[in-house]
C-alpha cells in the first residue's frame, strides 16, 4: 500500500498529539517533524521520526511530503499555511487558523485555487457522542432549541508564575482564552445544534495583570518547576476569563464562560442544551456519557456504545461498549476523514480505519451516506468562522454592548 507522507511543524504538546494520532492511520507515514533547534532532535528521537529540521521550508521543499500539520504558535500559522499551499501541500492547521479574518480569507481562497485539502483541527467535534447529539437534534428528538449554556475551564494559568507564549499578543493574537478555548466551544455548539450565532455581548477580565515570565523555556502544562529567581515580571494584556452572551438565528439564547484560572479544572468543556422536547448535558472530562433530561419521565444517562447509538455516532466508534474512547481518539477520527479526502485527491487507497464493532458497520450500511455527511472534517471555512466570531466578541468587550455578526 502506498502511504501518504505527512510532516508535523511544531513539537509542543499538540504537535506530539498529531504525530501519535497519525500513526494510528494505516496508510499515513509521519516522514518529518519540525521545531525549535533546542528541542526537536530529542522530540524526534523520542517519537522515532528519523527526519527533523528547525526550518519549516525544509519540509516544504521535500517532494515526498504530501501534507503538512501546523502546530506552531498562532502568529506563524498564516505564513506557514500559505507557503505550504503554494508548495502544493495539503494543510492541517491548529486553531486559530490565523490571527486575523483577512488572513483566513486569503488562505481559504488560496486552498480552493490550488485544489488542496485544507482543515482546521476542531477535534472536539469527533467525540462520538457529539455526533449522537447532533443526530438527535437533526432528527427532531430534542424539539425546538431554546438555549445552550456552558463553559470551558482550565487551571494551567492559575498562578502568576504560570507562563506560556499564548500570553503574548505578538504570538497568540489579541485574544487568548476566547481564541484558544472559546473557539472550540463555539465551533462545537454550532456543529451540534446547526444554529448560527448572530449577535454577541462579551465581558473580559484579566486577573493576573502582571505575570512572572520564566527566563528558561517550559512546556505547556508544566510551569511549576522553576525557582523565584528564574522569573521576570511581564504585564498581561489578554484575558484570563470571559463570559459571552449569544443570540442564535432561530431566536434561541446562549451563554459561554471561559477561564484559564479555574483551580481544579484541568481541561473541562461542558454545555447544557435545552429543547422543547428534552434537554441534554455533556462534560468533556466524561466524554462517553450524555445526560438527557425529561419533564414527565425518568431522566437518562446515555453511554457510548455503538450497538445502541445512531449510525452517525457509531461510525466514529472503534471500540465496543464499555471501552472508553477519549481525547487522542478525536484526533484520529478527524484525521481519518481528512486523509480520506487527501487519498481521493491523490488517487491513493483511503486512510485505513481500525476494525469497528459489527454494530457500527451495520448501522453505516443502513444509512448510506448519512453517516459520512455527519463526519466531514472542519475545513479552513470553520477556522474562518471562529476568527470572525472571536473578532466580534473582542469588539463587543471593547464597546460594552451587543454586536451583530
Amino acid at each position: 500500500m502506498k502511504k501518504i507522507k505527512a510532516a508535523v511543524a511544531g513539537m509542543g504538546f499538540i504537535g506530539t498529539a498529531h504525530v501519535e494520532a497519525l500513526r494510528r492511520l494505516n496508510n499515513v507515514e509521519v516522514t518529518a517533524v519540525c521545531g525549535s533547534k533546542r528541542f526537536t532532535a530529542a522530540k524526534a528521537e523520542a517519537l522515532g521520526v528519523e527526519t527533523y529540521c528547525s526550518d519549516y521550508k525544509d519540509i516544504l521543499e521535500n517532494p515526498e511530503i504530501d501534507a503538512v500539520h501546523i502546530c506552531t504558535p498562532n502568529y506563524l500559522h498564516y505564513q506557514m499555511a500559505k507557503d505550504a499551499l503554494n508548495a502544493g501541500k495539503h494543510v492541517i492547521c491548529e486553531k486559530p487558523l490565523t490571527t486575523t479574518r483577512e488572513e483566513a480569507l486569503e488562505l481559504l481562497a488560496l486552498a480552493k485555487e490550488k485544489g488542496l485539502v485544507n482543515a482546521t483541527n476542531f477535534n472536539i467535534r469527533f467525540y462520538p457522542l457529539m455526533h449522537q447529539l447532533k443526530a438527535m437534534v437533526d432528527r427532531g428528538d430534542m424539539g425546538d432549541l431554546f438555549s445552550v449554556n456552558g463553559s470551558y475551564l482550565q487551571d494551567w494559568l492559575f498562578y502568576d508564575t504560570d507562563y506560556n507564549w499564548r500570553l503574548e499578543p505578538e504570538q497568540s493574537g489579541e485574544s487568548r482564552a476566547i481564541a484558544d478555548i472559546g473557539s472550540h466551544w463555539m465551533d462545537l455548539i454550532e456543529f451540534v445544534t446547526g444554529l448560527k450565532v448572530t449577535e454577541v455581548f462579551a465581558d473580559f477580565a484579566t486577573f493576573h495583570q502582571v505575570r512572572k515570565k520564566p527566563l528558561k523555556p517550559v512546556d505547556t502544562y508544566s510551569g511549576k518547576l522553576l525557582t523565584p529567581e528564574d522569573y521576570q515580571d511581564v504585564p498581561i494584556n489578554t484575558e484570563d476569563y470571559a463570559t459571552v452572551m449569544m443570540r442564535f438565528d432561530n431566536g434561541g439564547r446562549g451563554v459561554m464562560t471561559v477561564s484559564q484560572v479555574f483551580a481544579g479544572k484541568k481541561n473541562c468543556l461542558s454545555f447544557d442544551l435545552a429543547g422543547s422536547k428534552k434537554s441534554a448535558s455533556w462534560v468533556s472530562e466524561r466524554p462517553n456519557e450524555i445526560w438527557i433530561g425529561r419533564r414527565d419521565t425518568a431522566n437518562e444517562s446515555l453511554l457510548k456504545d455503538p450497538s445502541i447509538l445512531y449510525p452517525e455516532a457509531s461510525a466514529l466508534i472503534h471500540y465496543p461498549g464499555g471501552h472508553n474512547e477519549g481525547f487522542p481518539d478525536t484526533f484520529k477520527q478527524n484525521f481519518i476523514k481528512i486523509y480520506q479526502a487527501i487519498a481521493e485527491k491523490s488517487g491513493i487507497e483511503h486512510a485505513g480505519e481500525q476494525t469497528r464493532d459489527q454494530a457500527a458497520d451495520q448501522a453505516e450500511e443502513q444509512t448510506g451516506n448519512l453517516a459520512a455527511d455527519h463526519a466531514e472534517y472542519p475545513t479552513f471555512e470553520a477556522g474562518l468562522r471562529e476568527i470572525h466570531l472571536c473578532e466580534k466578541i473582542i469588539e463587543s468587550n471593547k464597546k460594552g454592548g451587543w454586536i451583530k455578526l
